[in-house]
C-alpha cells in the first residue's frame, strides 16, 4: 500500500484528510482514490461520522459530516481499537462494487496501527494498469556489442 500525503501541505486547520491511495477499477486508466484519515488518542463514533467521504455516506439529521471529497472508499487509521458504535457506523456506509471487475469492498474501513503492522491490509481494488511493455530478457551470450 502506497499512500501519498494530502495535497495541502500548509499548517493550519485540519481538513480531515491525511493522505490518498490511488487505485484502478476499470480499463479507462482513470485513477480513483481512497481517502485516508489518521487519528490518535481518544476517538469516537463522531470521528467516523465526520470522515470526509463521499456524499453517499448516510447522514442522520444534522450530525456533522463533510461531503467535500468524491471517493469510493475511505480509511480511518487509529491507535486504539474501534468501539462497537464506530464499527456499526462504518458498516452503515455500505459497500463499493466496481462495475468491470468482481469484488465488494467496505466503503469506510477502520484499521488500527497494530493491525497494519501485523500485516492486515486495506481492502480496495488492486487491478493493475499496464503502462509499459516488458523488455525481452537477454543473457550475456546473446547480447551484441555496442560497436
Amino acid at each position: 500500500m502506497s499512500t501519498r500525503p494530502a495535497k495541502d501541505y500548509k499548517k493550519g486547520a485540519d481538513t480531515g484528510i491525511d493522505g490518498y491511495i490511488n487505485f484502478f477499477d476499470d480499463k479507462s486508466g482513470q485513477a480513483k482514490q481512497v481517502i485516508v484519515q489518521v487519528k490518535s488518542g481518544y476517538i469516537g463514533v463522531n470521528h467516523v461520522r465526520d470522515h470526509p467521504l463521499v456524499p453517499s455516506l448516510p447522514r442522520r439529521g444534522n450530525r456533522g459530516g463533510r461531503d467535500q471529497e468524491k471517493a469510493p472508499i475511505g480509511a480511518l487509521i487509529t491507535l486504539r481499537e474501534p468501539t462497537k458504535p464506530m464499527l456499526t457506523e462504518a458498516a452503515s456506509a455500505g459497500f463499493y462494487e466496481p462495475k468491470e471487475f468482481p469484488g465488494c469492498y467496505p466503503r469506510l474501513q477502520i484499521l488500527t496501527v497494530a493491525e497494519l503492522l501485523g500485516g492486515k491490509k486495506l481492502e480496495y481494488p488492486a487491478h493493475r494498469v499496464k503502462t509499459f511493455a516488458k523488455a525481452e530478457r537477454k543473457t550475456k551470450s546473446k547480447q551484441e556489442g555496442l560497436f
